[in-house]
């Protein structure tokens, strides 16, 4: 059998063993829908209001400001126009920033279909964001500012809360909306920490399960529902409770949130071994995103003369698994927003590569990538008309 080494911890993670034991009975004998009135019914809706309560624990908000969604795609789309549609009458004016994931950027693209004006922020070289700029694009119609924790891609961290105390300074009443999905399990993602008053989630990027996220929306944020139905999550998202999946999430989040210094050191050990390995024994070779203020498992890499899609496909055929970018643009022959968003030039961002390493990762799979690695880089090279490498 061969040998597998998962380095895609960004794009997902598997189910810890801890979130599957803890859902497992509400698939088979706690299944009762946990807005009915009787007794198994009852032991779903115990569950669903535990559940609420550990992420809030975690967040440090109130419970009735935590909503499950299907995940961190549909908490980005909620927040954004639930915030936008609400708050038109004072004003129609978005701020982003240029490297966000796509599911914060199309939405916005969308809103500008009904008369919303969004500002795309630039980043520095590193992808992130400075607040100042921040505090330069807001206007007397600006309703909104979505600015991810963490990038997806190369793992850059921004200054959330320098950014929060900037629109707050400029105008208390302009929501701020931040995109946690990547860093959560990494990163503190307490709310008045961060200073946000909203935050999306996404369970299967912290060892839950797929198919189900969180949206924190701060009390009193203007916000209207996006999916009508039921009374469900206090009238702001109709559809039966994922009961099972919750629980899974929020098992997760907790052992995410207790273990993260420790996750966090294994992590950086193994990425900090990939990042100087590769960049020293690749000629060409450059490392994308911040050089400290990172995400502790990215390496984010680019190599002068190849293709992403090449390297991966002769990585898969050792048994290693990883991404040239975000996993939901991976099939793309585009180069990633976020490396153009950055500046670097075309012909190395093509040559991108995203190594995220997790809570399993061994040193013996380190090594395993960094054995293959560099025959990769260099027969691909030899094969294009461009690698004569001086």
């Amino acid at each position: 059998m061969q040998r597998v080494v998962y380095l895609d911890h960004a794009a997902t993670t598997p189910v810890h063993p801890k979130a599957l034991e803890a859902m497992l009975p509400f698939f088979s004998e706690s299944y009762g829908n946990p807005s009915s009135i009787y007794a198994i019914a009852r032991e779903a809706r115990k569950a669903l209001d535990g559940a609420r309560e550990s992420v809030a624990g975690i967040l440090g908000c109130k419970p009735n400001e935590v909503i499950f969604t299907s995940g961190g795609t549909e908490s980005d789309n909620t927040a954004i126009k639930g915030v936008a549609f609400a708050a038109k009458s004072g004003g129609n004016h978005i701020i982003t920033s240029s490297t966000e994931h796509h599911a914060v950027l199309h939405t916005c693209q969308f809103m500008e279909k009904f008369g919303f004006e969004v500002t795309y922020l630039p980043v520095d070289r590193f992808g992130m964001v400075d607040p100042a700029d921040v505090e330069r694009a807001i206007t007397d119609k600006t309703v909104l500012v979505t600015i991810m924790t963490a990038n997806n891609e190369v793992g850059t961290i921004n200054p959330i809360a320098d950014i929060a105390k900037v629109i707050k300074n400029k105008n208390k009443h302009i929501v701020f909306h931040t995109d946690a999905v990547q860093a959560a399990g990494s990163v503190d993602i307490a709310v008045d920490h961060l200073g946000v008053d909203m935050l999306s989630l996404s369970a299967h990027k912290f060892y839950g399960p797929k198919g189900i996220g969180v949206l924190y929306v701060r009390r009193a944020t203007p916000f209207l529902p996006q999916q009508q139905g039921g009374g469900q999550e206090r009238n702001r998202r109709a559809g039966t409770e994922s009961v099972a999946t919750i629980v899974g999430m929020a098992k997760a989040l907790e052992i995410a949130a207790t273990g993260r210094e420790e996750y966090n050191r294994h992590c950086q050990r193994l990425r900090d071994r990939l990042i100087e390995s590769i960049l020293s024994r690749i000629e060409r070779s450059y490392l994308n995103g911040h050089p400290t203020q990172r995400l502790a498992n990215n390496a984010n890499l680019s190599f002068e003369y190849v293709e992403g899609e090449s390297i991966l496909l002769n990585l898969d055929m050792l048994g290693i698994a990883c991404s040239s970018g975000s996993a939901c643009t991976s099939a793309s022959l585009e180069p990633s927003h976020v490396l153009m968003a950055m500046g670097v030039p075309v012909e190395i961002a093509h040559g991108s590569l995203r190594l995220t390493v997790g809570s399993k990762t061994t040193d013996e799979d380190v090594d395993y990538v960094l054995s293959h690695l560099p025959g990769i880089i260099q027969k691909l090279r030899a094969m294009s008309p461009l690698a004569e490498v001086r």
